[in-house]
């Protein structure tokens, strides 16, 4: 099939992008990588009638860290973030994230930010967020302003971004030393949305105690889930087994799966209790300085 009739419009700077969201109002959508966009119009499961092409603007494709913080812009693709040695040496929980996304093909194209933006549970990169404590910066009329992930996603393919704004930047805050993180996933295939998926990061003190603990869900409910409870448990204690059982226990319970052609709810509620203990004992060897 072929998409709808449109309006293309291609800014310069991200000003003329924001001003022309600013007169279209929410019948226009922004375009960056387009790798969900692009199928969805296709199918005319989407059928916007104004395109707001950004890949023009200058200045939109770095990764770089500063501060502390390491800033994933706007136009930065799965691709470059998969090669980024900053990103290998510092977060590889972002290389298993972006690297189990689809197939190279696709990720030559989609934007880290994208996968944001684009509000689906199904997506990657959110629970990973989650884990990170990353916001993100968005951009519109008023200016800047800055969005913690955990309240990115207020409900199914829907974001806090307002219809005139840009999803500008990602900050992911640096973890400190003696920290790891992992991302873990099942698929029915390779290139797959999750049947369910775990990104889990933690940082250990000098005694080897849990000091920070952080855990996104992929897939098991309308909205990218935090698990909090199981986050809260792990923080101050040593994580060893009877407690990386509990840690995995607590996530599973605060999934909301429910049953559909990848599995039944329970199914992917013990896959989050597998998964979240697989992810854990991964970041314990890397905190401890393994591969």
């Amino acid at each position: 099939m072929i998409p709808r009739s449109f309006e293309y419009s291609a800014p310069g700077t991200l000003n003329e992008a924001v001003s022309l969201l600013q007169k279209l109002g929410p019948d226009a959508k922004i375009l960056s990588g387009g790798q969900s966009l692009i199928p969805m119009m296709k199918l005319r499961i989407a059928s916007p009638p104004h395109i707001v092409d950004i890949n023009r603007i200058p200045g939109l494709d770095y990764i770089k860290e500063e501060a502390g913080t390491l800033r994933i812009g706007a136009l930065v693709r799965e691709s470059e973030l998969e090669r980024s040695e900053l990103v290998k040496s510092r977060l590889p929980i972002l290389i298993d994230t972006t690297s189990v996304i689809a197939d190279p093909l696709v990720r030559n194209l989609a934007t880290v930010c994208g996968n944001l933006a684009h509000g689906d549970p199904a997506n990657d990169h959110p629970a990973t967020m989650l884990a990170l404590g990353a916001s993100v910066i968005a951009i519109g009329p008023q200016g800047e302003r800055e969005i913690k992930v955990e309240n990115f996603f207020p409900g199914l393919f829907t974001t806090a971004l307002q219809p005139d704004e840009i999803l500008k930047e990602i900050r992911i805050p640096m973890p400190p030393p003696s920290s790891g993180g992992a991302y873990l996933k099942l698929e029915r295939k390779v290139g797959d949305y999750a049947t369910a998926g775990v990104g889990l990061q933690i940082s250990l003190d000098r005694s080897g105690a849990c000091s920070r603990a952080g855990i996104g869900l992929t897939n098991v409910g309308f909205t990218p889930i935090k698990a909090q409870k199981a986050e809260a448990f792990l923080t101050g204690k040593t994580p060893d087994a009877p407690t990386i059982k509990q840690a995995s226990e607590l996530a599973a319970d605060e999934a909301q799966p429910i049953d559909d052609i990848r599995g039944s709810a329970d199914y992917k509620r013990d896959l989050v209790r597998v998964l979240t203990a697989r992810a854990i004992n991964i970041a314990l060897v890397r905190a401890k300085g393994g591969a």
